[in-house]
């Protein structure tokens, strides 16, 4: 992934994953926390969780891509490092929506015979808080470095 357009795949790829990633996090914290919206979101929170899953390798491709032909700044490296961070978080959110959706979906049952094949409702809350904040921490971190890398005038392309 190089251009679109003219542009660097990156600068338009981070949009999407800015939107995302979010999305998938507020989903996946409507599904564990409230029973209707679980019900009516449905498999739309794991497949914007994979949609989100997807676009971070590509996005980073698109960056590693970038980072070749602009000079690199302490900023640029720092923007690197933390991008790289994304993508544990992307994996482990998906993996909890997936697997709570299919835990709704198939296996639970009213009389709670499997229900202790799996943490407790307060349990599941208190990891899908923590890898929704930690998704989303992680993307405003990841942009603020990028912006400061960019806007703050140290980094330039490598052709003069």
């Amino acid at each position: 992934m190089g251009e679109i357009n003219g542009l660097p795949a990156h600068v338009l790829l981070i949009h999407f994953v800015v939107i995302v990633v979010p999305l998938a996090a507020l989903c996946a914290l409507l599904a564990v926390a409230w029973p209707a919206a679980r019900r009516r979101l449905g498999i739309v929170t794991p497949l914007i969780a994979l949609a989100a899953l997807v676009s971070v390798p590509l996005t980073t491709e698109a960056g590693e891509w970038l980072e070749e032909r602009v000079v690199e700044t302490p900023l640029s490296e720092a923007h690197v490092e933390i991008g790289e961070s994304l993508l544990p978080w992307v994996i482990a959110l998906f993996l909890l929506t997936a697997a709570h959706w299919a835990w709704c979906r198939y296996v639970a049952v009213p009389d709670g015979r499997f229900s202790r094949l799996v943490p407790g409702r307060q349990s599941r809350r208190v990891i899908t808080l923590v890898l929704a904040a930690g998704s989303v921490v992680t993307v405003v971190l990841i942009g603020e470095s990028g912006v400061r890398a960019v806007w703050s005038g140290n980094v330039s392309s490598g052709e003069n």
